[in-house]
C-alpha cells in the first residue's frame, strides 16, 4: 500500500531449485499491533495523498496496520529473487490506489 510492486517472470533455475515458488510480496517487518501503535496521531490516508495515492479503507485500523512502513523493500526482496535467478523483473508498477477491507 502506498508502495511499488513488480510484475516478474519465473525462470527455469526457479522450477528446478524451488518448486516454482518466488515471494509474492515484501513481508512484514511490524506486527499489525506494533503497526497500529507506529500509527497513532498519523493521517496515513492523508499521507498515501500526499504520494498521489487513493486509498479506501474500513476504517482508520485497518490503514494503520497496512502502512507501508509495516512491510519489507520491496525493491530489496525482488532484487533478491533477480539476483538469485529464482525470478526476473519486468516491469516496477506504481500505485494509484489502494482498497483495504
Amino acid at each position: 500500500m502506498g508502495r511499488a510492486s513488480y510484475v516478474s517472470v519465473g525462470t527455469e533455475k526457479a522450477m528446478k531449485e524451488t518448486f516454482g515458488s518466488t515471494c509474492h510480496g515484501a513481508g512484514r517487518v511490524l506486527s499489525r499491533h506494533k503497526a497500529v501503535k507506529a500509527a497513532r496521531g498519523r493521517a496515513i490516508y492523508r499521507e498515501l495523498e500526499d504520494r498521489g495515492v487513493i486509498s479506501m479503507s474500513r476504517g482508520k485500523k485497518t490503514m494503520a496496520e497496512e502502512m507501508p512502513e509495516a512491510y519489507k523493500d520491496i525493491h530489496r526482496v525482488v532484487q533478491v529473487m533477480h539476483d538469485a535467478g529464482i525470478a526476473r523483473k519486468v516491469v516496477r508498477l506504481k500505485p494509484l490506489g489502494v482498497i483495504k477491507g
